[in-house]
């Protein structure tokens, strides 16, 4: 079983869109910094609306050693994706990693 901290596919993937209530400003735990106010409701992770996608958080190489700079207050997105669903396997394709097995199970990226 592969671990998150050796892929980071999802996060040189997809776009991360959240509510502005999770970043520091409005009393939550995203650092200001590392993201871009969207709407009045809405924030993004800075670098996941690039092409190609990178967020601004993440540190290391894709399929080989990453990490989350800011992994204990990464906003709900980040929080709810799944290691092995199908949007982690969209994401290990694009990046040219082989698929996770069925039986992988993690609580958490």
């Amino acid at each position: 079983m592969l671990c998150c901290t050796d892929c980071g596919a999802c996060c040189a993937t997809f776009r991360v869109d959240f509510s502005v209530q999770e970043l520091m400003h409005q009393g939550g735990a995203v650092p200001d910094g590392l993201a871009d106010q969207i709407t009045a409701g809405v924030a993004r992770m800075r670098g996941t609306d690039q092409s190609p996608a990178r967020c601004a958080a993440l540190g290391g190489e894709i399929g080989r050693q990453v990490l989350c700079h800011i992994y204990e207050w990464r906003p709900g997105p980040c929080r709810e994706f799944r290691a092995g669903d199908d949007a982690c396997q969209r994401a290990r394709r694009r990046h040219g990693l082989p698929p996770l097995s069925n039986d992988v199970r993690m609580s958490h990226v």
